[in-house]
């Protein structure tokens, strides 16, 4: 899924890079896009086990073992979107607007994450007695947790989510707006999906008696959403070109 989520958005940031005129390159962007996914799962791995230390100073031989799970996209986010950026002050492509080239491609990649979710069993929900519950295999991460047990599949909740918001940016995008106005809203809608279905994650971090994801994105509407709206981006001049 995270091979899939780089090719298809390198091959939309490309297209939008082409409608907009930004000078670069179709190899460049897959440099990019290989960057900043490996970025985004070293800030995730680090994120995660920062939040269960305990367990992993007793085992230190688990930090590099990812496929035991272990992945959190709030720290991916911060680490990829460092890494991009370093990658782009070698590069004579404006900053903003490359990222909101760029953040419709990560919202679309985050459909495919979901989907990785669900068919690999982590990233689970809580169980249930709603009709459209999941009885996970017995080997998966939700399995091992919920034998036998019908739980939330809110990997597709976030999948179903993040498919909306990615239209509503693709059409967004067309409209007139000032430089950073996707990127922003991107972290807004990021947030807003996060928190409406992690009241039924059975796997999430947290800080004290709260959910770190409820804390995470109250963080990124209020920070974003001020940006937004003190630099007022959502508006602009002229025509859009459309393709």
């Amino acid at each position: 899924m995270y091979v899939l989520a780089v090719v298809a958005g390198a091959w939309l940031v490309n297209r939008e890079a082409q409608r907009t005129r930004l000078p670069i390159t179709f190899d460049e962007i897959m440099n990019f896009g290989i960057l900043v996914m490996f970025a985004g799962i070293a800030g995730g791995r680090a994120y995660y086990v920062a939040f269960n230390w305990d367990f992993y100073a007793r085992h230190p031989g688990e930090i590099l073992q990812i496929w035991h799970g272990g992945l959190a996209i709030h720290g991916g986010l911060v680490t990829g979107v460092l890494a991009g950026w370093l990658y782009l002050r070698k590069h004579p492509v404006p900053l903003w607007p490359f990222a909101d080239a760029v953040a419709p491609a990560i919202m679309l990649g985050q459909v495919f994450g979901r989907f990785g979710n669900f068919m690999n069993g982590d990233a689970h929900g809580v169980p249930t007695n709603l009709p459209w519950g999941v009885v996970f295999p017995p080997a998966s991460i939700a399995g091992r947790q919920f034998p036998g047990q019908p739980i939330h599949p809110v990997m597709l909740y976030e999948l179903a989510l993040n498919l909306i918001f990615f239209l509503v940016m693709m059409r967004l995008r067309l409209r007139p707006h000032r430089p950073g106005f996707i990127f922003c809203l991107y972290f807004v809608f990021y947030a807003l999906s996060r928190a409406a279905v992690t009241g039924w994650r059975a796997d999430d971090l947290w800080l004290g008696p709260v959910r770190a994801p409820y804390v995470a994105s109250a963080v990124m509407v209020a920070l974003f959403g001020f940006i937004i709206w003190r630099w007022r981006l959502w508006e602009g001049e002229g025509k859009v070109t459309r393709r």
